[in-house]
């Protein structure tokens, strides 16, 4: 049940995308119901595995694929339309890409590792979308303007907060195993020679 929530919110993956990119695809409010079944699929589907016992990483690397492509196409398609930066999807891929990299081959470990900014802006990422969404019905009469520059200032901001979980994460390993001042850490063991001399390991 959890993995076809989270096929239904793939299918809508492309529809998405080609409605952000142009706006006549579909109508606004077909566009914000799209929305709004995209984030119940993506806040019911791990309810539904942990609470049927069918949580696995599997399931969560199709979870997280899934928000990824639909995020990413969203975005991308937005900023065909101007009204995000290109740079956000284009960064979204990299610090993706890093997760899984970091998560099954850095780290060798059988499910992805998720990191604190890594969790919210995950979240954060379908923001911009909505208000998007929400600014095609066209009830914003002169405040529209002011609403489509403050989309643009989210779209920085989330591009900056993309940077920093970049950083975080190639950082993690550092600050997990930080270098020493002892001599092991220069390839100096404990071990003597037979003139009671360090050897290098």
């Amino acid at each position: 049940m959890a993995n076809l929530l989270t096929s239904l919110r793939l299918m809508l993956v492309v529809p998405a995308a080609m409605a952000f990119a142009r706006s006549e695809f579909i109508s606004p409010t077909l566009l914000l119901a799209l929305m709004s079944v995209a984030i119940a699929t993506d806040f019911f589907d791990g309810i539904v595995a942990r609470r049927t016992n069918t949580l696995t990483p599997r399931g969560q690397l199709f979870d997280h694929v899934t928000d990824f492509l639909f995020v990413t196409c969203g975005l991308a398609g937005a900023a065909i339309a101007g009204q995000v930066t290109a740079a956000l999807p284009l960064l979204i891929a990299v610090a993706f890409s890093q997760y899984v990299l970091d998560s099954y081959f850095l780290h060798r470990e059988k499910r992805l590792r998720m990191s604190f900014l890594g969790r919210w802006n995950g979240m954060l990422y379908f923001v911009p979308l909505v208000l998007i969404a929400v600014s095609r019905l066209g009830f914003m009469g002169s405040a529209a303007q002011g609403f489509s520059s403050l989309i643009v200032l989210l779209s920085y901001l989330l591009l900056l907060s993309t940077i920093a979980s970049i950083i975080d994460r190639a950082a993690a390993p550092r600050r997990a195993h930080p270098l020493s001042d002892s001599p092991s850490t220069y390839g100096i063991t404990e071990k003597s020679s037979r003139r009671g001399e360090p050897t290098l390991s």
